[in-house]
């Protein structure tokens, strides 16, 4: 059901034209039922069932619908009334620039008053008109209305499921056309990546900080235990090694000092290279990284395996866009 706000109702200075709207909606639903009643009753087996089962409603409604355009000129008189009502007052209110603008933007008002077979069905452009105008003006809430959300609903589905399939199928053009070496990939890389080499650089420098920071330092501890180990299993299975342990006197001393400083040289270095890595100095060794994947376009080589690693990555980010596009959102509202 529609609800009405009765406070936007009050406080309007167009109270008047509200009522009417309503009064022409109620007389809309009226007459339209009433066309249909009829159009179903002018079917000759529809009479004689209702001469069978009703005759009483048979015999009120038939002189009816003899002089059914009659009752319909009424309804008519009564719109095309109100129609040039409005059509006054928008000339004195100077609603459009023009004082024939009216009838022109109005003009689903004027066919539907047309009484002639299909033409007066059209009179439910009007009640559209009429419910869309106060739902402009929140005097009627049409969004809360069961109709509109099924008819929504179904709507935006169809709309998603469509959008859907366009997008994949120029996504996949896309990846056609990179992969096939167009000026789609070189457009890409040099008017797109290449000129925001710096933003890449930071970006993926913070994220490597952020990662080393957040992975390694809280763990310092135990990678180097872990990495002591490792490197001690290591040496111990080294032959040449393992020969220091026969040296007289020295040897096993000699062996056991090599693996622990060859342990402790390893844990530095990864150590170093991680704190590196989790500081601001990553940022050259990043930039060098980008521009190896981002050469100037004036240093650019020729050859098309030198890009064949960034027109890997693009092709896989407009996979993942392809992947986000086909997850059906309209779906997850019916759980």
């Amino acid at each position: 059901m529609l609800k009405i706000n009765r406070e936007n109702l009050k406080t309007s200075h167009q109270l008047i034209w509200f009522i009417i709207d309503f009064l022409m909606l109620g007389l809309l639903i009226i007459n339209l039922a009433f066309i249909i009643f009829d159009s179903i009753y002018n079917f000759t087996g529809v009479q004689n069932l209702l001469a069978e089962n009703t005759p009483v409603i048979k015999e009120l409604y038939h002189p009816i619908h003899e002089n059914f355009l009659f009752y319909d000129l009424i309804f008519v008189s009564i719109f095309l009334t109100e129609f040039v009502v409005r059509w006054g007052y928008a000339i004195k209110a100077k609603v459009y620039d023009r004082w024939y603008f009216y009838p022109f933007i109005h003009w689903y008002d004027i066919i539907g008053c047309i009484p002639v077979g299909s033409f007066r069905f059209l009179r439910i452009l009007r009640v559209i008109s009429i419910i869309y105008r106060l739902h402009q003006y929140k005097v009627i809430d049409v969004t809360q209305t069961r109709a509109f959300q099924f008819f929504n609903f179904y709507y935006e589905a169809f709309m998603e499921e469509l959008s859907d399939r366009i997008v994949i199928k120029v996504l996949t053009g896309a990846q056609d056309e990179i992969r096939k070496g167009s000026p789609l990939f070189e457009r890409i890389q040099n008017d797109i990546l290449y000129p925001r080499r710096e933003m890449l650089s930071d970006w993926v420098s913070q994220r490597v900080a952020e990662a080393a920071r957040e992975g390694y330092i809280p763990n310092r501890g135990a990678l180097r235990s872990y990495l002591e180990t490792r490197v001690d299993n290591a040496l111990k299975q080294n032959l040449e090694l393992s020969r220091l342990k026969y040296l007289p006197v020295v040897g096993p001393t000699i062996q056991e000092t090599l693996e622990e400083a060859v342990g402790d040289i390893v844990a530095n270095v990864i150590h170093q290279i991680l704190e590196d890595l989790a500081s601001a100095s990553n940022h050259a060794f990043i930039e060098d990284i980008v521009n190896v994947f981002l050469p100037s376009p004036d240093n650019e080589d020729e050859n098309d395996e030198h890009n064949e690693a960034l027109i890997n990555l693009i092709v896989e980010v407009l996979d993942a866009v392809k992947s986000q596009v086909r997850v059906k959102h309209w779906r997850s509202e019916l759980t």
